[in-house]
């Protein structure tokens, strides 16, 4: 899972800003209330930079929302499965045609601690999770546009897979990290998501922050 990722404003300066001079950002400030911030631990809902297609098809950035609302649920859906992305009505579309990228400089995660019979789990510890030698932690996502409050905003969700590795040992969930040489790819609408997913960075550094 993913649903808490840390933004460094010193490393994303340049994208928040531009993301925040924009006037789709103005709208989500006065009609939604949004804070613009962008940065720090961004959580649900939060309004994020993230890496999209322009109308020509070239990438660009853009403040949206995170989280897809859905009308089974009152609770925005912020991780979508990558086994089911594109078999699901609420992530198909997207999956073959909008798909993002959401620059973070890492991800937070607590620890999940199973019952001996493996039918419940307590939480545990929380751990920061980046990608190693770098404070750059590109999370795959989805997008799409929603009508909130009577204006149109894009929003996004995170795009998640099985666990790999050491980091199994505290969740047996993890987002998918593009690596920066595939990031065009996977924001081509005409690009394989699956081949670049299978690409994936698993070499992933972890920091017990309770410790």
């Amino acid at each position: 899972m993913c649903t808490r990722f840390f933004v460094e404003l010193q490393s994303y300066r340049s994208l928040i800003k531009r993301a925040q001079k924009m006037e789709l950002a103005s709208n989500m400030m006065l009609k939604l209330s949004k804070p613009l911030t962008m940065a720090g631990e961004l959580r649900p809902t939060d309004v994020a930079a993230v890496l999209a297609p322009n109308k020509d098809g070239k990438m660009a950035v853009f403040p949206m929302i995170w989280g897809f609302n859905h009308k089974a649920s009152d609770t925005p859906i912020v991780n979508c499965r990558l086994e089911t992305a594109d078999k699901k009505d609420i992530w198909k579309d997207s999956w073959y045609r909008r798909r993002c990228i959401i620059p973070a400089s890492w991800y937070y995660e607590w620890e999940h601690i199973k019952s001996p019979d493996g039918t419940k789990y307590r939480v545990g510890d929380k751990y920061m999770i980046q990608t190693r030698d770098s404070i750059t932690t590109l999370l795959a996502g989805l997008y799409r546009i929603e009508k909130h409050r009577d204006i149109q905003v894009p929003v996004f969700s995170v795009i998640t897979r099985d666990a790999v590795g050491d980091l199994r040992s505290i969740h047996d969930r993890m987002p998918v990290v593009i690596r920066r040489e595939d990031i065009s790819d996977w924001i081509r609408p005409d690009g394989k998501p699956y081949d670049v997913a299978e690409r994936a960075v698993s070499d992933l550094y972890y920091e017990n922050l309770n410790a």
